[in-house]
């Protein structure tokens, strides 16, 4: 019923910057809050940053004041801006949706992810 597709991903450069999209589509009556994870090979998936339909929003400590997440509700788009980027972010990037459908049933949807390589 709800599609999300992440795109932006890719390789660079210790001290670069990316800006990932999270797109999502289908049959709903609202999305809520939006979030992007993180799952680097051999780790846990950690919680990057969430923002609220209000614009509210919440980082990790470790991407504090070096990433920013927006969104255009409009365009049912969430994105994040990584700014300084370390190798230590190298990780597949998923985005997650908090959606209220039609028939009022609220549901979480995860889009597949994008990797983002850092190198140093």
């Amino acid at each position: 019923q709800v599609q999300l597709v992440e795109s932006g991903g890719g390789l660079v450069q210790a001290g670069g910057s990316l800006r990932l999209s999270c797109a999502a589509s289908g049959r709903f009556f609202r999305i809520n809050t939006m979030a992007w994870y993180r799952q680097a090979p051999g780790k846990q998936r950690e919680l990057v940053a969430t923002i609220t339909s209000g614009g509210v929003t919440n980082y990790a400590d470790s991407v504090k004041g070096r990433f920013t997440v927006s969104r255009d509700n409009a365009k049912n788009t969430v994105y994040l801006q990584m700014n300084s980027l370390k190798p230590e972010d190298t990780a597949v990037y998923s985005c997650n949706a908090n959606v209220q459908l039609r028939d009022w049933r609220v549901m979480d949807y995860w889009g597949k992810g994008t990797l983002v390589t850092v190198s140093s």
